[in-house]
């Protein structure tokens, strides 16, 4: 930096204006150079799956559809679903939310008992993944938050988090991140533009729902159609979501649906960290993942920069959601179906877990190698935003493009 400084000053002291412009010309050739360089680079590394999105849900090559790389990835979850939904009549606001019959559930659901065993081995740390890497340690006076990530071999980065509430009860919780209505209603959650109810089964509390997310600047907006279901044992509530397919709701070129979508929380009293000896605190672990689109490397780096923004969003929110629920406002239909769990007893899956060997680890934070200090700025931002045009208008996070962005306007600070 203070090479290019003196080098500056050595032009501004040129005797004409025009030496000085000829030698800033000179000087900011490189600078260009290296500008079209990202962008040649960021065009031409596209992919052919890429080029499927470009072109539509529909795009066809040789013939034949083109497969993304997110249906290779669909593996990863666990269940097999099926979704029925109900459509909204041509010029009509009226609709009307498809409802499992009772003697058909087991068939029907879209989150199924793999799924509650898939996300109790997460949270026991005996899924036989890869070890978690700690990102993240940050308090509130009356919240506390970790996380961690890890990187499987094949798929997206998964995240792993743990935020306790203080003075707070499982239930609310709960009924807390079930809560749409609430999502829009208080803002807390500022990027769900909008929410509908495709399903529901009155009977397990399963849902079909349909989410469409508001993504800043050049983005355009993201949809899901998203599988989710409660179960309980004792206090603790196991809490699935997850992408699941439904053809009922066709495919649009925008907002471009997200296929690969995995979030899923278990929620429990825990002691509060007043040492008072009560269980007066509330622990949600929440693991997420989903494929963005995006060259992970990238992603990492802009989550890893922009979560606590997003993150500390949400103790305000909880806290109005605990004061309507004291004033006796009803529960929204959402909140309503939170609250109809399916009970296990988690000695079953200890005894079915017998034996198992955990390969997966919670470990201290990574050493990250600072290689962005060692390459040009203006090429890695080019060649970053050409490629995220080239992906797809649609495929950046709220927390991907602020958090590069923060990252290389505080080149002092480590990742």
């Amino acid at each position: 930096m203070a090479l290019i400084l003196d080098a500056l000053i050595e032009i501004l002291r040129k005797p004409t204006v025009g030496d000085v412009v000829t030698e800033l010309a000179l000087f900011a050739a490189p600078l260009w150079i290296a500008v079209l360089v990202g962008l040649f680079v960021g065009w031409a590394w596209r992919p052919r799956w890429a080029a499927g999105l470009l072109g539509g849900e529909k795009a066809i090559l040789g013939g034949r559809p083109v497969t993304s790389r997110v249906d290779s990835l669909k593996a990863q979850l666990p269940g097999s679903v099926t979704c029925s939904v109900s459509g909204k009549s041509s010029g009509s606001e009226a609709k009307m939310v498809a409802v499992c019959p009772p003697d058909a559930e087991s068939e029907n659901l879209a989150v199924t008992e793999e799924d509650l065993e898939h996300l109790y081995k997460l949270v026991e740390v005996t899924d036989g993944g890869p070890v978690w890497h700690k990102m993240m340690d940050r308090t509130l006076p009356n919240m506390s938050y970790q996380a961690w990530r890890r990187d499987p071999e094949t798929g997206p980065p998964q995240y792993r988090s743990r935020t306790v509430f203080e003075d707070a009860i499982p239930e609310i919780v709960r009924d807390f991140f079930w809560d749409d209505e609430f999502r829009i209603k208080n803002g807390w959650d500022d990027m769900l533009l909008y929410h509908d109810t495709l399903k529901e089964c009155p009977t397990t509390g399963t849902m079909v729902v349909h989410w469409i997310r508001k993504f800043p600047l050049f983005c355009s907006n993201r949809e899901y159609i998203i599988g989710r279901r409660i179960w309980e044992s004792g206090r603790t509530y196991y809490c699935v979501t997850k992408g699941v397919p439904c053809l009922s709701v066709p495919r649009r070129d925008k907002p471009r649906r997200v296929d690969l979508y995995y979030s899923s929380w278990c929620i429990r009293a825990v002691e509060s960290r007043r040492g008072d000896g009560q269980l007066t605190a509330c622990e949600v672990l929440l693991f997420h993942h989903e494929d963005m689109g995006i060259p992970w490397e990238l992603a990492k780096l802009g989550v890893r920069q922009g979560m606590w923004g997003c993150v500390k969003r949400i103790e305000p929110g909880f806290r109005a959601y605990q004061i309507a629920r004291r004033s006796h406002e009803p529960p929204s239909r959402c909140a309503f179906m939170a609250q109809i769990n399916t009970k296990f007893s988690s000695d079953d899956l200890i005894t079915s877990e017998a034996g198992t060997c955990s390969s997966s680890e919670v470990v201290e934070a990574e050493k990250h190698k600072n290689w962005a200090d060692s390459i040009p700025k203006f090429l890695v931002i080019g060649g970053a935003v050409a490629l995220a045009c080239s992906l797809d208008h649609g495929l950046l996070t709220k927390a991907v493009i602020f958090g590069v962005a923060r990252r290389f306007a505080r080149p002092g600070r480590r990742l």
